[in-house]
């Protein structure tokens, strides 16, 4: 690297938090509420579908693995767009897409054309979660980047319980088609507030773009540096995994997180259902259980500076275990809610420290996105194969053998991390 690109990066590093950096900040974070409000909304509008006949459990599944199936193609294009044509590009057309078939998803005259619907609207969102974290990742300082990256985890997951509750008002007495209508809206409104979204310059430096990157790294150090030792430096010395292993370790912690997350938050109403509780009621618990999203975001977020990387995500996995081992066996309605409100929490310390931080801390810049791309694809790959595997347990053996297996994956996951992840706290990335 040029001693002038060197210089820029070194600023880019210690540079004080400017309105540009929050412009970013807000605009990947609204981003990321909308990615989980879909998967909440999906969850909300599956159990509707299930209750009111328009879908048997059978078509319920495959509604929700389309989506699965959608982000995982749109995961991967977005990390290679990103990584070969720029952070900006791959942030530019995917909202369009997926504002637009959400909402054409509104009018869908039966189970078909609906999934067909939602499998192309996830496409366009399947970029969201693999931008939204790696750029906020990309502009902020190196020691303050667990906190802006697990800040971003707390504002996207807010979006989980918000979308249950405007699901249990809106649903009974609109429908499920206005859940489509009203999150169509918000993706078409920001995709217009996103057009200058300004590029990443980590990404400039690495093509050689040195002269634009350092136009959007003055706007970015306007306040100043932050001096050195006055966010307790550590000194440590840059990160320097190979692809190949950084890709293993990213895909083992992020599909083990997200297939925990999404096989329990998916299919929670449905779930509650089965046990006696009406529609409204089923929803509502659901969003009490998901006011833990945004506390184990915020749990996560304060703790991944102070503990380190590898220490909070394997206790937060070891939690994840012994919080599904226990969930079947809950015989009260308060039991099952104060388990589900724990579990989410550490569900979402795992979304925090994992998907936000430590999987963009594993690649280099100009990797970046195709690691974090891979790695959240497979897990969507993954959970494309997931509801057709809970609607075989809930119809055919029992739900306990979900919780059974959010376990087994937790302590895997636990376990390959302790034995070959690195640490890489507040080290700088490459």
């Amino acid at each position: 690297m040029e001693a002038s690109s060197i210089k820029l990066e070194a600023a880019l590093n210690s540079a004080k938090e400017t309105p540009l950096f929050y412009k970013v900040f807000a605009l990947a974070g609204a981003g990321m509420i909308l990615d989980a409000a879909d998967v909440y909304m999906a969850s909300a509008i599956n159990s509707s579908l299930i209750a009111s006949k328009f879908a048997s459990i059978s078509q319920g599944s495959f509604f929700l693995s389309s989506g699965f199936l959608g982000l995982f193609i749109g995961s991967i294009l977005a990390g290679y767009i990103g990584d070969f044509y720029g952070r900006k590009r791959a942030y530019q057309f995917n909202l369009l897409l997926f504002g637009a078939f959400t909402l054409l998803s509104s009018i869908a005259p039966n189970m078909t054309i609906l999934i067909l619907f939602r499998f192309i609207s996830a496409i366009g969102l399947g970029a969201e979660i693999v931008t939204g974290y790696a750029v906020v990742n990309e502009f902020a300082p190196i020691k303050r980047r667990g906190h802006w990256s697990g800040m971003t985890a707390i504002v996207a997951n807010t979006g989980a319980p918000i979308t249950l509750l405007i699901a249990t008002f809106m649903i009974p007495r609109f429908g499920w088609r206005s859940m489509f209508i009203l999150i169509g809206s918000f993706a078409i409104i920001l995709w217009f507030l996103r057009r200058h979204f300004p590029e990443s310059p980590r990404w400039l430096l690495a093509k050689g773009r040195t002269s634009e990157a350092n136009e959007i790294i003055e706007k970015l150090t306007q306040r100043g540096l932050y001096e050195e030792g006055e966010l307790k430096d550590k000194n440590e010395p840059a990160v320097h995994i190979s692809f190949s292993k950084g890709l293993f370790i990213a895909v083992i912690a992020v599909s083990a997180t997200l297939l925990c997350q999404y096989t329990f938050t998916s299919w929670v109403p449905t779930l509650l259902l089965k046990q006696g509780i009406d529609i409204v009621g089923s929803i509502g618990f659901s969003a009490i259980m998901m006011i833990g999203a945004p506390i184990g975001s915020a749990i996560g977020a304060l703790l991944i500076d102070k503990t380190g990387r590898k220490k909070l995500i394997i206790s937060a996995f070891i939690s994840t275990a012994i919080l599904g081992i226990a969930y079947p066996y809950e015989q009260t309605t308060a039991g099952t809610l104060i388990n589900g409100f724990l579990l989410t929490i550490t569900l979402y310390i795992l979304v925090a420290s994992v998907v936000s931080i430590y999987t963009n801390e594993l690649f280099e810049t100009s990797h970046r996105f195709r690691g974090a791309g891979i790695a959240n694809g497979t897990s969507k790959l993954l959970n494309v194969l997931m509801p057709t595997t809970v609607a075989f347990l809930i119809t055919q053996i029992s739900t306990s053998f979900i919780f059974y297996g959010i376990a087994a994956l937790a302590i895997i996951a636990s376990i390959i991390i302790g034995i070959f992840g690195p640490e890489t706290d507040q080290k700088a990335i490459k």
